[in-house]
């Protein structure tokens, strides 16, 4: 299959290029780097890495940014931060891309923990992951026959983890080639409308 991987410079990003790597032919994508330029923030940009590509098999996004404050010092330009970028930036992936995908191809969008397990100044982070997920599961039973979209919600990276520590006491650190294998469910398996969580 013809795989691409947006935000492939990433943690998970570069784990689950590896994965689906050994069996198909992955493009990367990012802002800055990969085979193809594709900045989610921007729609033209995705609209002109579909172009350039031509069909694939199956679109996985492993980007996306959200802000992380407090609560009492958030408002509406750091919540549309993630609401701009991780939230319709995946969901403009797949309104563009599925003109441009294979009649049996898939997309795989990431959400994260935070959607079940919030954590301090991590509200925008949960509200735009569980908008996700819901999207996912809506979107699903409306889809052109034969295509199939799923999300992956990983815990905290272990990879990550310097940074992300004090925010995750308790957590039990997910390495970034595990959570790989949910992607590689999503790409390589039948399901649709699903929410992988690799915990």
């Amino acid at each position: 299959m013809k795989v691409l991987v947006v935000g492939a410079s990433g943690t998970i990003g570069k784990a689950v290029a590896s994965e689906l790597g050994a069996r198909h032919d992955v493009i990367t994508a990012g802002r800055n780097s990969g085979n193809v330029v594709m900045d989610l923030c921007d729609r033209s940009s995705i609209v002109a890495a579909f172009k350039k590509l031509g069909t694939v098999d199956a679109v996985v996004a492993t980007t996306g940014k959200v802000h992380f404050g407090d609560f009492a010092e958030m408002d509406d330009e750091k919540y549309r931060i993630g609401i701009n970028d991780k939230l319709m930036g995946q969901v403009n992936l797949v309104l563009i891309g599925r003109d441009y995908v294979a009649d049996n191809a898939s997309f795989t969008l990431t959400t994260g923990i935070l959607t079940k397990d919030p954590i301090r100044y991590g509200s925008s982070a949960s509200m735009v992951n569980g908008a996700l997920e819901s999207f996912v599961r809506a979107s699903a039973i409306e889809m052109k026959p034969g295509l199939r979209i799923n999300a992956v919600s990983p815990g905290v990276i272990s990879e990550a983890m310097e940074g992300y520590a004090p925010f995750f006491r308790g957590h039990d650190p997910v390495p970034a080639a595990r959570a790989a294998l949910g992607y590689a469910k999503s790409v390589e398996g039948l399901q649709t409308g699903q929410v992988f969580e690799i915990f």
